[in-house]
């Protein structure tokens, strides 16, 4: 099993973008990663004023898949995930829902361990781990890994942890995935602008689909499809993410649209998954009973 250190990381997905690693489909790997500040936080005296923003939430990669194609779907298994011992959360005014109450920025070094995030004030509470930032190359253009959209990215969303899969359309061949900006927790809307931020260890089974016809990341969990949406606003992501989903629920069930439309109102849930980023990115939750064709 190989094993992929962060000392290659990207800070965009840009669709002109070389590999510096190469692996085969139904390969497992091992991939470090940095936490979202790269690893400019050392101790509790560094704030985020202090810190480079430009490099923030830098993705180890990019990886060229053999075989894939543009056209395809990537399916990303992820099967674990070590933590480092600590991890970081910053306030700063401004940042996140609450920020215009935020007086005077701070950092808090959290640590973990033993499965168990050490918060203080005798506050501990059990890991989470997510990965936040996590896509392939997009279509055209340059995307910063801060920055979710249909190729990934930064779509902090808390279903993409293990024992999930994430499926990306792929627009360049090889796909050319990263990922990056693990959290010991974190809940959904991310609303401080962090969760507990930290590097380590992902190992993931890295397979193709051919045939499938998909236009934005899926994250497929024990019991649904979630399809990622992002858009500039909460009602957008919405309103995409809804179309999105009926659209497949017509394809896959061979349903006109009001019947399809009522499916999603009955059956499928909106959840946000955050709204600190320049997009923001919700999910919208699919029963498997519902669209169990989706791959096959």
């Amino acid at each position: 099993m190989q094993f992929f250190s962060k000392k290659n990381t990207i800070t965009h997905f840009s669709a002109d973008m070389k590999s510096v690693y190469t692996i085969e489909p139904g390969e497992t790997v091992v991939v470090e990663t940095h936490d979202c500040y790269g690893g400019q936080i050392a101790d509790e005296s560094v704030l985020r004023p202090d810190i480079d923003l430009s490099i923030m939430n830098q993705a180890t990669g990019p990886f060229y898949v053999n075989g894939v194609k543009a056209g395809d779907i990537l399916v990303v298994e992820i099967l674990d995930i070590e933590l480092d011992p600590s991890g970081v959360m910053v306030m700063s005014k401004g940042l996140g829902v609450l920020g215009d109450l935020v007086d005077e920025p701070s950092t808090k070094i959290v640590p973990v361990k033993d499965g168990r995030i050490l918060f203080g004030d005798g506050l501990i509470f059990p890991v989470a781990p997510m990965i936040g930032v996590i896509g392939v190359a997009p279509r055209k253009g340059s995307v910063h890994c801060a920055v979710p959209g249909d190729h990934g990215g930064n779509m902090d969303t808390k279903d993409i942890r293990a024992g999930s899969r994430i499926y990306f359309p792929v627009f360049q061949e090889g796909g050319l995935f990263a990922l990056g900006d693990l959290h010991a927790s974190m809940g959904d809307g991310e609303m401080n602008g962090t969760g507990v931020e930290i590097g380590g260890k992902v190992k993931m089974k890295v397979d193709k689909r051919e045939g499938c016809l998909l236009s934005v990341p899926v994250v497929e969990t024990k019991d649904a499809f979630m399809f990622i949406s992002s858009a500039e606003t909460l009602e957008a992501a919405v309103q995409r993410g809804a179309g999105i989903v009926v659209e497949h629920l017509q394809n896959a069930l061979a349903l006109e649209f009001g019947e399809a439309y009522r499916l999603l109102t009955m059956l499928c849930d909106v959840k946000i998954s955050q709204v600190v980023n320049k997009l923001v990115t919700i999910r919208v939750e699919v029963p498997k009973s519902l669209l169990f064709k989706l791959f096959g």
